[in-house]
């Protein structure tokens, strides 16, 4: 009976059950811990002896406490770092283009800045006059995604246009070219841009709704809990704000525990600098409404919604939390399609405006 422990030299967890564990009962047992293309940790038992007293199930189940042991913290984090990372890649990837109804008007890269990525799309009806604007912001960990990503687009597009909204979709300077406030601050500037040609689209610049999804959920949350922002780079006041399953609004208490490793990229470790990109510190009044949507399948989301909106309703703000059942990546996507998401959703932006209700409303009548 021998008991063979294979592991790389940067694992120390492997290193730690091999010091614990020298001797095998019988079993044959291989566990992959993980691999991410720099680690593995491989655990391989074999017995020439058939007849021990402990059968392979209570072997397996004794390696598997150990694994846990030894691999807790360390295991942990690496899960939590590739589910976050994969998120944010699914939510940004670049899709097929988005298949959007006949008829409406389009206008594709319009610059509000000298960068390249400084640029935002149209999408409105062909005949508008004093149209609500839905003013959208992708995600993407601060640092990828686009404006006319399939789920960043297509079914808002889709629902919204044909009721009588524009839909604006606005790309920022990434990482590393801004950081996350510098992010917000393009993303102020591109609304102040909007809202001045609002009226050769047949929009209504006082008449907008900021969106975001992910890190542009971080982003519109920022802007509307720091007004200085917005004010400072030329936008006027909006209707109201929906923050698509954000889970950076606290960000000094992210960094405060175990997190993903694209936060230390984004946000570094200069505690002032922590606070300011952090929408729950800058909530110091009153506000425009805002409807927070969380991913009930994450932990991180609806955790930091909930004292958020509670912080907001203590200044006097209009905020709530809708917890949903889906994906993070789905909290974008399922937004515009027919169902209770968004009926709720609409149910907040019907709330903000007349205008935006009696949209809604003909809009629901003629579908």
């Amino acid at each position: 009976m021998f008991c063979r422990l294979a592991v790389s030299d940067a694992n120390p967890g492997m290193s730690r059950i091999r010091k614990r564990w020298g001797s095998c009962l019988t079993a044959s047992l291989r566990i992959c811990a993980m691999n991410d293309g720099t680690e593995e940790g491989i655990i391989e038992m074999s017995s020439r002896n058939n007849t021990q007293a402990l059968g392979a199930g209570a072997v397996a189940s004794m390696l598997l406490l150990m694994w846990q042991v030894s691999f807790a913290g360390p295991l942990r984090d690496r899960i939590l770092e590739r589910r976050a990372g994969q998120e944010q890649r699914n939510a940004a990837a670049p899709r097929d283009s988005a298949s959007l109804p006949a008829g409406m008007r389009v206008e594709r890269d319009i610059p509000y800045g000298s960068d390249a990525q400084q640029r935002f799309d149209v999408y409105a009806p062909a005949q508008a006059e004093g149209a609500p604007v839905i003013f959208m912001v992708h995600g993407g960990a601060w640092s990828m995604g686009d404006k006319a990503a399939q789920a960043v687009v297509e079914n808002k597009v889709a629902r919204w246009v044909p009721m009588g909204f524009i839909v604006v979709s606005a790309n920022y300077r990434l990482l590393p070219k801004a950081d996350p406030v510098e992010q917000a601050r393009d993303v102020a500037r591109a609304l102040a841009a909007v809202q001045d040609k609002a009226a050769s689209w047949g929009g209504d610049r006082t008449r907008f709704i900021l969106m975001g999804h992910s890190a542009g959920a971080h982003l519109v949350s920022l802007l509307a809990t720091t007004p200085s922002i917005s004010s400072g780079l030329g936008s006027t006041p909006w209707l109201g704000t929906v923050s698509l399953d954000s889970a950076a609004l606290d960000v000094v208490k992210i960094m405060e525990r175990r997190h993903a490793r694209f936060y230390d990229r984004a946000f570094g470790n200069d505690p002032k600098y922590l606070r300011s990109a952090s929408p729950f510190y800058a909530l110091a009044g009153a506000g425009r409404p805002m409807l927070l949507v969380c991913s009930t399948r994450r932990d991180d989301s609806c955790s930091q919604a909930r004292p958020f909106v509670a912080k907001a309703a203590s200044l006097g703000t209009s905020a709530s939390v809708l917890e949903q059942d889906l994906s993070h990546q789905d909290i974008n996507q399922r937004l515009g399609m027919e169902g209770s998401y968004t009926a709720a959703v609409e149910s907040f932006m019907a709330s903000l405006d007349e205008s935006v209700a009696k949209a809604l409303n003909k809009g629901k009548t003629q579908r």
